[in-house]
């Protein structure tokens, strides 16, 4: 087959296939579909992802500030509790006081 035959089938070829639609068309069409789908199908995904991330941060700062604040409290409660205890037991050294000199001048 000589070489000039050879390039006028293959142009014929290639204007053909230009002209009239491919059967592969219709599949190239749908992976292409496909393709944009699937790119957003993950982005979506993506930020999905990053949403819940970002929401579990914040929610263990929360749980943080929450537990730095019920310590806080604790701690202030026992301190209130311990300062409670001190007043009583000054007020009852007081008392004591008071009924021993109250005692003493009514002896005296």
């Amino acid at each position: 087959m000589p070489l000039w035959v050879f390039f006028f089938l293959i142009l014929t070829l290639s204007i053909g296939s230009h002209c009239s639609p491919s059967p592969s068309l219709p599949l190239r069409m749908r992976r292409y579909a496909d393709a944009i789908f699937t790119n957003s199908y993950r982005k979506v995904l993506g930020q999905l992802s990053a949403r819940k991330l970002l929401q579990d941060i914040m929610s263990r700062q929360q749980g943080e500030r929450n537990q730095e604040q019920g310590a806080r409290v604790r701690l202030g409660r026992q301190v209130d509790s311990m300062w409670a205890d001190q007043k009583q037991t000054a007020l009852e050294s007081i008392l004591v006081a008071l009924l021993q000199k109250h005692r003493g001048n009514s002896q005296g």
